[in-house]
């Protein structure tokens, strides 16, 4: 439900800028207004779930995210809608930040936590694509407020159904953590760092208010890096960076991330722009994405982790992520869904299927019960960075390219699908990239998993 409101609300901005009468600048902040927030919060609320426990926080944003969902439903104007999905936002990422902690402390043997962490991955990718088919239908056939409501019923059976099911914990303590000084940094330094990635569309990557923005969120980073150093009881542990394969695979996850996300926003204005899909079609084209990855992450990655490690399932994964992108490059103007697109969509299915669970197994080889939430949140807050650094990147590259070809006298058709092949070829670069590194960087499977079953099963009585 969370992921899903990401991606839900882009295909009803027409219709919410007509009824509410955004401007067009103004209308872009029904996105940012909750992306800004939920990058921003994730590693404090990780950190929070540790200290206070997992399931309280989890809770607690499940509360926040329905109770804005139900403000954004009933608003009437632009502030009223704006300020309630910076909330939502909030609640987004107070329930996002722990859930893989909670996966990794409820299964901590191998080849359980391999199949829970399947699924995990499934729901949080499935939740991107089912969100344009969702919105696309309710907007279309109700109106663009149910694309709200409809996280209320859910929202609340969600709540009561972890109330009753997961168990009670009371966290290390607030005295084992309570950085406030740090918890301040850190926030900032996310939040404006999110909101100038986004306010590169607008302003440009070189423009003054991009350079001082981003050297602002730079200097508060660097300086909550400094106080981690020598907190005698730090929000974010340092230690948790001595694990190569849990660092590099953060920073492996955000490159992926980032240019996967030009086949998830690219892709989509393609099929409409160029090949003239409606937006329930246009849901529906994606949707073997979601197929394809609910079939591996369910069933075949979670096998293979536990049989050959995650490094092994990792790099072929990669690989089929960077050819799928590299097919989306050389998408023509007049093309078919059936012969040009949906040979694209299959392996980038087939291959994210096989590496997110992957890299989220070995970016919490390092965690311990203690510190799960805060290493959940670090690998949720790496997956926010990179999808906006992604999108504001690939679709400023692309609209420039758009630009130029139509002042060369392309036509409307051809100058954007131009612009797309561009955006997907720098995409299918970056997941490259991030092959390099898994390649050079992770360690063998054996001693990938070793940390992992060698953890102390403190959550096995809750478990069952």
């Amino acid at each position: 439900m969370v992921i899903l409101d990401g991606t839900i609300v882009n295909v009803a901005l027409p219709s919410i800028q007509q009824d509410l009468g955004f401007s067009s600048s103004d209308l872009a902040w029904v996105v940012n207004a909750y992306l800004v927030p939920f990058g921003g919060l994730l590693l404090l609320s990780g950190r929070l779930g540790d200290l206070i426990g997992r399931k309280r926080v989890f809770i607690a944003g499940l509360s926040i995210f329905t109770t804005a969902s139900l403000l954004c439903g009933v608003s009437q104007d632009p502030a009223m809608l704006l300020a309630a999905r910076f909330v939502q936002g909030i609640g987004g990422a107070v329930t996002s930040a722990v859930t893989l902690g909670m996966v990794v402390t409820l299964f901590p043997q191998p080849k359980e936590r391999a199949k829970a962490i399947g699924v995990y991955s499934f729901v949080q990718s499935a939740g991107g694509s089912m969100g344009l088919l969702a919105g696309g239908a309710l907007t279309q056939t109700i109106s663009w407020h149910w694309i709200f409501f409809v996280n209320v019923p859910i929202g609340i059976a969600a709540a009561l159904s972890a109330g009753r099911v997961l168990a009670s914990e009371h966290g290390v303590g607030l005295g084992r953590g309570t950085d406030v000084v740090g918890a301040l940094l850190v926030t900032s330094a996310l939040m404006l760092s999110v909101y100038t990635i986004v306010e590169t569309t607008n302003y440009g990557w070189t423009s003054a208010h991009t350079l001082s923005f981003g050297a602002a969120a730079l200097a508060l980073l660097l300086a909550f890096v400094a106080r981690q150093a020598k907190a005698a009881h730090p929000l974010l542990p340092l230690r948790l960076f001595r694990s190569r394969n849990a660092t590099g695979a953060m920073g492996i996850q955000a490159l992926m991330v980032a240019g996967m996300f030009s086949f998830q926003f690219l892709c989509v204005l393609y099929l409409q722009k160029v090949l003239g899909f409606d937006e329930i079609h246009t849901g529906l084209g994606i949707f073997p994405v979601s197929v394809a990855i609910g079939a591996l992450s369910l069933g075949f990655s979670p096998k293979l982790i536990a049989r050959f490690g995650p490094r092994a399932v990792l790099l072929p994964g990669l690989s089929l992520i960077t050819a799928g992108l590299a097919a989306l490059g050389r998408l023509p103007a007049g093309g078919s869904y059936v012969v040009d697109v949906l040979p694209a969509l299959l392996p980038l299915g087939i291959g994210f299927g096989l590496a997110m669970p992957s890299l989220a197994t070995l970016a919490m080889s390092a965690a311990t019960p203690q510190d799960s939430g805060i290493a959940s949140g670090m690998f949720n807050t790496m997956q926010q960075i990179g999808s906006a650094f992604g999108l504001a990147v690939l679709s400023t590259l692309a609209t420039s390219h758009t630009n130029a070809l139509l002042g060369n006298g392309a036509s409307t058709a051809s100058a954007l699908t131009g612009g797309y092949q561009l955006a997907f070829r720098i995409g299918s670069g970056l997941v490259a990239v991030s092959l390099l590194l898994a390649a050079t960087l992770l360690r063998s499977p054996a001693t990938a998993q070793r940390p992992a079953a060698e953890k102390k099963p403190v959550a096995e009585n809750a478990a069952r």
